[in-house]
């Protein structure tokens, strides 16, 4: 049976706007943003099924997702421009804060930049003095296993933006946020970089599937 089948109040769409969004399982939210199904299966059976075969909700979001691929470029489409616009959302969030004391401030806005991504980046937010986001970049791309750093072009940017400091992120695509050796060597000259021009190191965070790990807390910033 199609939805458009079904009692109103059953619907996705009509329960969100009567119920608000948290009422709707991912399922259900998905369908809303696929608009339909295909030939034999509702939007919301197509979501259970993307969500199965993806592996979840990260991962059917991520761009290279498998399951992801396998949709029409509409619907595909739709998917991306939601996730894009949840990153902007927390993107604009971070920069009306007032300022940033500490990794638990910014930590959700890297997790949502980076956690996802099938490849390596290391990514800045440049800060001032009073520690507000100037801006964030992605500085370096690499591949599964990593990503070339280069400290000039790091110094360059923060020349660029003016910056008084900087937070330091980088993802491992593998989900696994453990800093490697490379991680903390990298951290060491880059702080030793930036001091030459009166820049900060507040943190480097490390981006897995749970939660960041901080190598200022693990005394390496």
């Amino acid at each position: 049976m199609s939805i458009r089948d079904w009692p109103a109040a059953e619907r996705p769409r009509e329960r969100l706007l009567a119920q608000g969004p948290a009422a709707l399982s991912h399922a259900e939210l998905i369908a809303v943003l696929l608009g339909s199904g295909v030939h034999g299966a509702s939007a919301i059976d197509l979501g259970r099924r993307l969500l199965i075969e993806a592996g979840g909700l990260p991962a059917l979001l991520a761009e290279s997702a498998p399951a992801l691929r396998g949709l029409g470029p509409a619907k595909r489409a739709r998917l991306i421009a939601a996730l894009e616009l949840a990153r902007r959302s927390l993107g604009e969030q971070l920069r009306e804060r007032p300022m940033l004391s500490n990794p638990h401030d910014s930590a959700a806005f890297l997790r949502a930049q980076l956690r996802d991504r099938p490849y390596e980046v290391f990514a800045v937010l440049f800060l001032d003095t009073r520690h507000r986001v100037l801006a964030f970049e992605e500085l370096f791309r690499g591949t599964l296993d990593g990503a070339s750093v280069h400290v000039r072009e790091v110094v360059r940017a923060c020349l660029r933006h003016n910056a008084a400091a900087v937070i330091l992120a980088h993802n491992h695509p593998s989900g696994v946020a453990e800093p490697s050796a490379a991680d903390r060597s990298i951290t060491q000259e880059l702080k030793q970089g930036l001091g030459l021009i009166g820049v900060r190191v507040l943190d480097h965070l490390v981006i897995g599937g749970d939660a960041p790990v901080s190598l200022a807390a693990l005394g390496c910033c």
